[in-house]
C-alpha cells in the first residue's frame, strides 16, 4: 500500500498540458486565395453600388451641361462717352466670342500658369494638385490655395453657385468629368477664357480688353496679357481701374509664374515689369457720371424696346465736362456747407441739347436720386426769363419803362430783395437787377396764361398755376428743363430737346437707334430771342450775376423763398450750362442767393471748360 507501483501515474496538479497539435492539418493556400478573392469581389460590387448611389443622389438634378451653347444670360449694356471712352455697365458686359488661335500665346499662357499649370495633362479633376493644395494649407493652418482646375471652374461657373458645401464639390466634379468628356482641351480653354469673369461687370477676355485698354483682346502686349490674367484671382480686388500699382504687382506675380513655368523667359518678364500695363487713358465713368448712366438706362426701352441682347451705346457726355463739373462741386464742399448748402447738381447742354455733363448731387454712393432731372424744386428769379419772353414776344422792348413801386394783386404784396424801390426803370435794368415789382406787373399786363404758354414751349412740364405769385418762380421745375429752356435763347428761339443717346447698335455692330436731329421748331423769333439774349448778358455785366462775369457770357440768378433754392443758370458760346445748390429736405440755406456762390460755381465751370 501507498507504494508506487510500475506504470502508475501520479495525479498531475495544476493546469493541464496543452492539447498536441500534431496531426492537424493547415488550410491549403489556394483556399485562402479563394477566400480573399470572394471577399474583395464582394467588397468591390458593394463599393460600386455606394459608390453608384451616391453618385446618382448627387447628379439627379444636375443642370444639362449639353445647353451649354443656348445658355441664356441677361444682356449686358456698355455705354461709351462722347470720345469713345467706357462710361459706364450696365447688367453683365460680355463680347463676341474669340477662337483660341486668334489670342496672343502669352494670354492663354498667363493663364494656365496662374490657374492650371497641368490643365493638358489631367481628365479635369488634378489630384496632384488636390493633394499638394491640401498640404500647404495643412501646413499653413488655413486655406492659402486651392486645387480646383481650369474645368472645375468652368463646372463651377456656368452651372453651379458659389455656395461652400460638399454636395456643390461632388456636383462640380462630376460636372468636369463630364464637360472633359464632351469636349476637347482647345474648346474647353476658349469656353473658359471667353466667359470668366474679370471684375468691371465684364465677362471674357475680349470685352475686358476693351474696357480695361480700349482694344481687341487681338491686340493685348504681354504686359497687358499678365494683368489680365491676374484678374482672375480677385477681379474687383485687383481691377487696375480701382488700384493700379495692386494691379501691376499682380501682373508681375502672373509673369514670374510664367517664367517658372517654363513659357517665358526671365529676360521677357523682367522687361514687362519695366514697362507695365495701365489702363487706357480713356474716362471711366465716376460715381458723379453714374447719374448721367442711370438717366440714359431709363430711356433705351422707349428706342430699341426691352433689351434682349447686349448693347453698345454711344452717348453725348464728354469726360471733361464731367470732370470739371465734378471738380468744380468738390471745391465748393466746404464752403457750401458753412452755409448749410448741402445738395448740388450741375447740367451742361451743347448746342443741340446733347447733355455734356451730368451731376445729380454729392455722393451717388449715398444717394442716386438725380437732383439735375428728378427734384422739381422753385425756380425764383431764373423763371423771369419766361415772364419777359412772353413780354418780348407781345411787342415790348428792353428799352421800355415801368415803376418800380408797391404793388398789390388780390391782396398779396410782393416785395424786392432789398425792400427798396427804385422809381422808373427800364426792363433791361429791371430784369438785370432783378426787380420783382416790374416782373409782377409785367405779368399783369402780359396775361399769366401768355407766360405760362411761354414756359410749355420751351419744355417745362410741370404744375403751373396762374396765381399772382407766377412771376417770382413759385411753381416748381427741374434744373434740366430750366437748363434747357435757356439753351433755347442761346439757339436763336430754337427748341431743343436734351438728349443723351446718340447711337444703340448691339455687339455686332449693327445699328439699331441713331439720332438724327434734335431741333422741334422755332419757339421764339429770332428777334425775340436776340432781345433776351441781351437783356441775359446785362444780367452778367452790371446786374445780379456779375460774379458769373465772363466776356460774352449771359445768364440768370434764381432764389427761392427762405434760401431754399439757389440757382444760376446762363450761357457762353456754345455751352448752356445750369447749378443748382440746396438741401434735399428744402430746409433753408444760410442766405445763399443765386448771384453768389452758384455764380461762381458757374464761372469756374465754364473757364474750365471754356479756356
Amino acid at each position: 500500500m501507498g507504494r508506487n507501483r510500475p506504470g502508475h501515474r501520479r495525479k498531475q496538479t495544476g493546469s493541464p498540458s496543452p492539447p498536441s497539435v500534431q496531426g492537424k492539418k493547415s488550410t491549403p493556400l489556394w483556399l485562402v486565395v479563394k477566400r480573399l478573392a470572394y471577399w474583395s469581389l464582394v467588397l468591390a460590387v458593394w463599393g460600386s453600388l455606394m459608390l453608384a448611389g451616391v453618385v446618382a443622389y448627387y447628379a439627379y438634378d444636375l443642370p444639362n451641361p449639353a445647353a451649354l451653347d443656348t445658355e441664356y444670360r441677361t444682356p449686358g449694356i456698355t455705354l461709351l462717352a462722347a470720345d469713345g471712352a467706357v462710361l459706364g455697365t450696365a447688367g453683365p458686359v460680355h463680347a463676341e466670342p474669340v477662337a483660341l488661335a486668334e489670342l496672343p500665346a502669352t494670354l492663354p499662357r498667363a493663364v494656365l500658369a496662374t490657374e492650371d499649370r497641368r490643365f493638358y495633362l489631367h481628365s479635369g479633376v488634378d489630384w496632384f494638385g488636390v493633394a499638394r493644395a491640401a498640404i500647404r494649407n495643412l501646413l499653413a493652418g488655413r486655406v492659402v490655395q486651392g486645387g480646383s482646375t481650369i474645368t472645375q471652374q468652368l463646372a463651377k461657373n456656368l452651372f453651379l453657385t458659389s455656395e461652400r458645401s460638399f454636395r456643390r464639390k461632388i456636383r462640380e466634379l462630376l460636372l468636369a468629368l463630364w464637360l472633359e468628356h464632351r469636349f476637347t482641351k482647345d474648346q474647353l480653354l476658349t469656353i473658359y477664357l471667353n466667359r470668366v469673369y474679370l471684375g468691371g461687370g465684364t465677362y471674357g477676355v475680349e470685352a475686358a480688353a476693351w474696357r480695361y485698354f480700349g482694344k481687341t483682346v487681338r491686340d493685348l502686349s504681354l504686359p497687358e496679357s499678365a494683368m489680365i490674367a491676374g484678374l482672375l484671382k480677385a477681379p474687383s480686388r485687383y481691377a487696375p481701374t480701382r488700384d493700379l500699382l495692386l494691379a501691376q504687382s499682380r501682373a508681375g506675380q502672373v509673369l514670374d509664374r510664367m517664367v517658372a513655368s517654363g513659357w517665358l523667359e526671365q529676360v521677357e518678364a523682367a522687361a514687362a515689369k519695366r514697362s507695365p500695363a495701365r489702363p487706357t487713358g480713356a474716362y471711366i465713368g465716376s460715381g458723379g457720371a453714374r447719374y448721367f448712366v442711370d438717366w440714359v438706362l431709363e430711356r433705351v426701352p422707349s428706342y430699341v424696346g426691352a433689351p434682349r441682347q447686349d448693347l453698345i451705346i454711344d452717348t453725348s457726355l464728354q469726360p471733361a465736362f464731367q470732370q470739371a463739373g465734378e471738380k468744380t462741386l468738390a471745391a465748393s464742399l466746404n464752403e457750401a456747407i458753412e452755409v448749410d448748402a448741402n445738395q448740388a447738381a450741375l447740367i451742361a447742354l451743347g448746342p443741340d441739347g446733347a447733355v455734356r455733363a451730368m451731376i445729380g448731387g454729392r455722393d451717388y454712393r449715398k444717394s442716386q436720386f438725380n437732383r439735375a432731372t428728378q427734384a422739381r424744386r422753385q425756380p425764383g428769379s431764373a423763371f423771369k426769363l419766361f415772364v419777359y419772353l412772353a413780354a418780348l414776344n407781345a411787342g415790348f422792348k428792353p428799352s421800355h419803362q415801368f415803376i418800380d413801386e408797391a404793388v398789390e394783386i388780390d391782396g398779396w404784396r410782393p416785395r424786392n430783395y432789398d425792400g427798396l424801390y427804385k422809381g422808373k426803370v427800364t426792363l433791361r435794368e429791371a430784369f438785370a437787377q432783378s426787380i420783382n415789382t416790374v416782373a409782377v406787373r409785367l405779368t399783369e399786363r402780359v396775361g399769366r396764361e401768355q407766360v405760362i404758354a411761354m414756359a410749355r414751349r420751351l419744355g417745362v412740364t410741370g404744375l403751373l398755376r396762374p396765381t399772382p405769385s407766377l412771376a417770382l418762380g413759385t411753381a416748381e421745375t427741374t434744373l434740366l428743363e430750366l437748363t434747357t429752356a435757356y439753351a433755347s435763347v442761346a439757339n436763336g428761339g430754337r427748341v431743343l430737346w436734351p438728349y443723351g443717346i446718340v447711337e444703340i447698335r448691339n455687339r455686332k455692330g449693327i445699328v439699331l437707334y441713331h439720332r438724327k436731329g434734335s431741333h422741334v421748331g422755332q419757339a421764339i423769333t429770332p428777334g425775340v430771342a436776340s432781345a433776351m439774349d441781351d437783356l441775359l448778358q446785362a444780367v452778367v455785366t452790371g446786374g445780379t450775376g456779375r460774379s458769373a462775369g465772363l466776356l460774352g457770357a449771359a445768364g440768370k440768378t434764381g432764389t427761392s423763398q427762405d434760401f431754399r433754392d439757389a440757382w444760376f443758370i446762363g450761357y457762353r458760346g456754345e455751352i448752356t450750362a445750369g447749378i443748382w445748390l440746396g438741401n434735399d429736405g428744402s430746409t433753408p440755406m444760410d442766405r445763399v442767393t443765386g448771384g453768389g456762390l452758384p455764380a461762381r460755381l458757374w464761372r469756374t465751370f465754364m473757364v474750365a471748360v471754356q479756356p
